[in-house]
């Protein structure tokens, strides 16, 4: 398939958002499916031009994807474009063409609209700023480039064709609940929180996950401080708490990378009469929970493959390709990853994805 015949189903009306986006491990049957047209297939343009559903690993005609990230200034950040780039690396029909991470948001708008300027196939963007990339996606669009959105949301859903996101509302009911399993029957225990920066969207979805899910079980967060995500703002955050705090029983740190300041003020404080659960699933994290000695009994994944699903869509896509265990023929307009426990029994299944903080 040609850009430019993608190009002419993406001016074709599209239709609205589809309300879940979680993709099926397997199919459920193997009778035959009997074939149907579908006018409206929640995504762009007619489905009748549509090829077969297939696996993104299926080689194809070479696509060429731009990609543009924030700076990796951070464990998590470096992970999602090293991942990118390892996957393009994988498929001998993904030419991928990295933009420089940076976390101005006038240079991303203006690595954007060199991809435009340079008719590239597809464009996989993680925004510095959703909203501030929200207008040059609308104008790649409008070019028939179809823009896959990851982690940070566009202010107007149709910048994107497709949308990768992390969970992190469930982040903040996985740990809570298993919070909750570990602290079962005990109604007067004293749960402490560090989260991220309080001021993003994403720290309160965290955080309301949390209170959510420890409702359920008669819980709350009895101590709180935000951090920042970065080693030094998790250490000042942390020893602020246990200051403040004389006795906890369990603590959920929203971020691995500032984890790593979290545990150093842990073991400033001599403290660990508290078991302590990560966010997002570093290497770091990972072998703290293998060693059977540490506080950290699990980390929850918050996904650093975000960006390389993300170009394994954008190939389906231009390849008008479908996802081969899905009914449906068209590519969904949101995937949503899950976000797991990683704990002493499964942390070796997690340990080949997971990232250096």
């Amino acid at each position: 398939m040609t850009a430019h015949t993608w190009r002419r189903r993406l001016l074709m009306p599209v239709a609205g958002l589809a309300a879940a986006g979680m993709i099926l491990a397997g199919c459920t049957s193997n009778a035959p499916q009997e074939e149907e047209t579908q006018a409206d297939a929640g995504g762009a343009g007619d489905s009748g031009d549509s090829g077969d559903s297939g696996s993104a690993d299926e080689v194809g005609e070479t696509v060429v994807i731009g990609f543009s990230a924030p700076a990796a200034d951070h464990g998590w950040m470096g992970a999602i474009t090293a991942a990118a780039q390892s996957y393009a690396e994988d498929h001998e029909d993904v030419d991928l063409r990295v933009a420089e991470g940076t976390n101005d948001v006038n240079v991303q708008i203006s690595q954007v609209e060199t991809f435009i300027n340079d008719e590239v196939d597809a464009i996989v963007l993680l925004p510095f700023d959703g909203a501030a990339l929200t207008n040059v996606a609308l104008k790649a669009m409008r070019a028939g480039i179809p823009v896959v959105n990851v982690d940070r949301e566009f202010s107007d859903p149709n910048a994107s064709r497709v949308t990768v996101l992390g969970d992190n509302y469930g982040m903040g009911v996985s740990a809570g609940a298993y919070i909750c399993e570990q602290l079962e029957g005990e109604e007067d225990a004293v749960v402490a929180e560090i989260a991220g920066i309080d001021s993003l969207p994403l720290t309160q979805d965290r955080s309301q996950g949390f209170e959510d899910a420890l409702a359920e079980c008669g819980l709350d967060v009895d101590n709180r401080v935000a951090a920042d995500f970065t080693v030094q703002g998790g250490q000042e955050a942390a020893a602020n708490l246990l200051q403040a705090a004389p006795e906890i029983d369990a603590i959920w740190n929203h971020d691995d990378d500032q984890g790593v300041g979290v545990l150093a003020a842990i073991d400033q404080a001599g403290r660990d009469e508290f078991f302590m659960v990560g966010g997002a699933g570093s290497r770091n994290m990972m072998e703290e929970i293998s060693s059977g000695d540490s506080v950290v009994e699990a980390t929850v994944i918050y996904p650093s493959t975000q960006a390389a699903d993300g170009i394994a869509l954008a190939k389906l896509l231009v390849q008008q390709q479908a996802l081969g265990d899905l009914v449906e023929v068209e590519v969904p307009r949101l995937v949503q990853l899950y976000a797991p426990v990683v704990t002493a029994d499964n942390v070796d299944q997690y340990l080949p994805t997971a990232f250096d903080s």
